[in-house]
């Protein structure tokens, strides 16, 4: 029986992030061949968007335009339906102009999103400093290129946030939000933390749940059953099994959610059925093919 777009669930992978680095993490992608072979193998397991950062061949994280380009050109030629994300993330710098110049990349494989982080707040790394004049500055930068908010909540406040600045018509819809639970200084994972965050989320919000380190997995299952979508990736996790400490891929953390998914009566959504749900526009990236 084929199901509705409302069963549909939308697959996120985050497949690089800021902090892993090989010696620990050893099938994170840097490269930009690198990551967008991994994009596929995620395409091909049911994922349906990338959430974006870049890293220089040493491994460190970058904010330069043209190194962002070259990763959206590729993972664009090597899975042209894919939904592109691309970071914001301040945790390594502060300027707007440094964090915004990867939402001005233009041509066919320019990013459809890019992450919005509600608030400041500490990692077991350091803090991510996001000040109301950058947050600001970043939505009057999307918005100028036609780039849709990926909202990142890490706690009630920022929920709130992000629904006064919905009263206010700073933030225009459509709205999707990722709930990020149980890093070391945010909310943790709990049923309680998140039905208060849905609380504070406006209606229309499309949401999806991830879980830090441990609580990936947890997380995910728990957006499964409440209707969510989800998010999976090394960005947040390491590990396929917490227990045995057994190193994970983006490849197989995809399969297994999937798995989970039609398993639960939810088929992973295409790209373009994820663009339906999202509200997001229709792409043409024939010309990077």
């Amino acid at each position: 029986m084929t199901s509705s777009l409302s069963d549909k669930v939308i697959i996120n992978v985050c497949p690089t992030g800021m902090i892993p680095r090989r010696v620990k993490v050893p099938n994170v992608p840097i490269t930009p061949e690198e990551i967008a072979a991994d994009v596929k193998r995620c395409r091909d397991a049911g994922a349906s968007m990338v959430h974006l950062h870049a890293r220089d061949d040493d491994e460190e994280p970058t904010w330069r335009p043209e190194r962002f380009g070259e990763i959206c050109d590729a993972v664009a030629a090597a899975v042209p339906d894919m939904i592109i994300v691309v970071t914001t993330s301040g945790r390594d710098w502060s300027e707007l102009e440094k964090r915004a110049a990867s939402i001005r990349i233009q041509g066919p494989a320019r990013p459809e999103m890019a992450s919005l982080t509600l608030g400041s707040m500490n990692f077991v790394t350091g803090p991510s400093v996001n000040s109301p004049e950058i947050i600001r500055g970043l939505i009057a930068e999307m918005h100028n290129n036609d780039v849709v908010p990926e909202l990142e909540i890490f706690d009630t406040g920022m929920a709130d946030y992000c629904s006064y600045l919905v009263e206010k018509e700073i933030l225009k819809p459509p709205y999707y939000a990722n709930i990020l639970l149980g890093s070391r200084g945010t909310a943790n994972l709990s049923a309680a933390n998140i039905a208060s965050i849905l609380a504070g989320l406006p209606q229309s919000t499309t949401w999806a749940l991830a879980g830090v380190g441990r609580y990936q997995l947890p997380a995910n299952i728990a957006a499964l059953s409440l209707g969510g979508h989800v998010r999976v990736g090394l960005e947040d996790n390491p590990y396929y099994s917490w227990a045995e400490r057994s190193p994970a891929t983006n490849g197989g953390l995809v399969e297994r959610v999937s798995r989970i998914a039609r398993e639960m009566g939810r088929e992973p959504a295409t790209p373009e059925e994820a663009r339906l749900i999202i509200g997001l526009k229709p792409v043409d990236r024939s010309a990077v093919i």
